[in-house]
């Protein structure tokens, strides 16, 4: 997606540890026409596919999969970091560990919200090891739903997630791949 290309590398920074900040424009402050666009071309790469529920993870992800979800008039749902008093106690868990963060979290989601009839799309911000993704699809896995594939921002495609979800046989639709980065230069595939 070349507008998103150009914004990266416009308002991209890099940062050592291979960490590339978009906060001005994708997940602290988010540019809505930006996004509205990524969430047609999710929409427009996922043509035809019979979705009925969005899946992301907190909290990047969610206002892009909101966005997403109207292109395909269905329910985003995501899964939390943290429990709290007002979850159900019926709930699909896995870990996740974030590059960002370098942490892992305990990622919990009601299981009133996926069922054995839903057609899940992932969408999240980044993919980078793969970490996230692979907490999701272990979560559609223990639902029983089906999953769809992932649409993903933007892809580190010099780690190894991307890589190791498409072994998998995931359909991954990511809208920019990096090939390279250092705090001098981005390449992107």
């Amino acid at each position: 997606m070349e507008l998103l290309k150009q914004r990266i590398l416009k308002d991209g920074i890099v940062r050592p540890g291979n960490v590339l900040k978009v906060d001005s424009f994708l997940n602290h402050q988010m540019d809505i026409p930006l996004i509205n666009e990524i969430g047609k071309e999710f929409r427009h790469r996922f043509e035809g596919v019979p979705v009925t529920r969005i899946l992301t993870i907190e909290a990047s992800g969610i206002g892009i999969a909101c966005i997403t979800a109207q292109y395909f008039n269905v329910p985003v749902v995501f899964a939390k970091k943290t429990q709290s008093l007002n979850l159900d106690s019926a709930l699909f868990r896995t870990k996740v560990q974030s590059f960002t963060h370098n942490r892992i979290y305990d990622v919990v989601l009601s299981k009133k919200y996926l069922t054995p009839d839903d057609h899940v799309l992932l969408i999240d911000d980044f993919l980078a090891n793969g970490n996230a993704l692979m907490g999701l699809i272990d979560i559609v896995k223990e639902s029983g739903a089906t999953l769809e594939g992932a649409g993903i921002v933007i892809e580190k495609g010099f780690q190894d997630g991307g890589r190791r979800i498409r072994n998998m046989g995931v359909r991954v639709e990511s809208l920019a791949i990096i090939d390279s980065m250092t705090e001098d230069s981005l390449t992107f595939r």
